[in-house]
């Protein structure tokens, strides 16, 4: 009888296991992704060590909807389309809704599937250059407006212990690293901040114009990020299908400054909650 019980409860903690990974799976795919921020390339906006949900009822819902399952260390690598490739391929979305300009927005990369997170500059049919750095919109240049300068420490952040890249040339650990800081105005009336390191390749584009159903990303720190100001054939984003958008990211959960979100000790205080512009 002692040995039926413990199988009946060995039985059990499977089924509870399985059950909770099934409600997880399904929470994940139809309401809210989490995010970690692993990279700069949305400061000041989002800080490496960010933690989000993504809101996926903003668009409705695609293949790209489906969850990418990838831990190397113990190989696994999943993606969404083995998972729900029967819905990829035609460009649309079930319950869909277009993003808004200046949206934050996590989607996956048209080429390696990689989630990226950036804000929508180009809607469908829009013209989209960059020149000497300030972005133009079907032939109108963007509203920029000087905002101080963005300062942090010159040392490795998160974990992937990245450096980063500053306006007032290489600063040795501890350093203050600098970038100047503009407040940028979309058409529509979206304002947010962007950040400028120094003159680099991408600030100055030929004239994109968006195919339908698509959309134009670029990085609040426009220095270093890589978006659709880069063809994906090229090493960068490119124009992002309408399905292959995941997410709107609305407001930051919590932040860690640390190597870990787990190091509590590291989360910086004055980020919980914050609403995203």
């Amino acid at each position: 009888m002692a040995d039926k019980a413990r199988s009946g409860g060995i039985l059990d903690t499977i089924k509870t296991v399985i059950y909770a990974l099934l409600i997880a799976g399904i929470f994940r795919t139809l309401f809210f992704q989490p995010f970690w921020i692993p990279s700069g390339s949305m400061k000041d906006t989002l800080l490496i060590g960010d933690f989000l949900f993504v809101n996926k009822m903003a668009y409705g819902y695609s293949y790209a909807s489906c969850p990418s399952v990838r831990i190397p260390a113990i190989g696994i690598n999943i993606d969404a389309k083995d998972i729900c490739g029967w819905a990829d391929g035609d460009n649309t979305r079930f319950l869909g809704a277009e993003p808004a300009r200046g949206d934050i927005a996590v989607f996956r990369h048209p080429v390696n599937g990689t989630d990226f997170i950036k804000r929508v500059i180009g809607l469908p049919g829009d013209r989209v250059q960059v020149r000497d750095g300030r972005v133009i919109i079907n032939d109108t240049p963007v509203e920029v407006a000087p905002d101080g300068q963005f300062e942090e420490v010159a040392e490795p952040q998160g974990p992937h212990g990245i450096r980063p890249r500053c306006a007032n040339g290489p600063v040795g650990d501890g350093g203050t690293c600098l970038k100047e800081k503009f407040v940028e105005t979309l058409p529509g009336g979206t304002s947010h901040s962007i950040l400028n390191i120094g003159n680099q390749g991408a600030d100055n584009t030929p004239v994109y114009t968006v195919p339908e159903g698509h959309y134009f990303f670029m990085g609040d720190n426009r220095d270093n990020s890589s978006d659709s100001r880069v063809p994906s054939v090229a090493g960068g984003v490119g124009f992002v299908p309408y399905e292959n958008l995941v997410g709107r990211a609305d407001r930051v959960i919590f932040s860690s400054a640390g190597s870990s979100m787990l190091f509590f000790w590291t989360w910086r205080g004055d980020r919980f909650f914050e609403a995203l512009e």
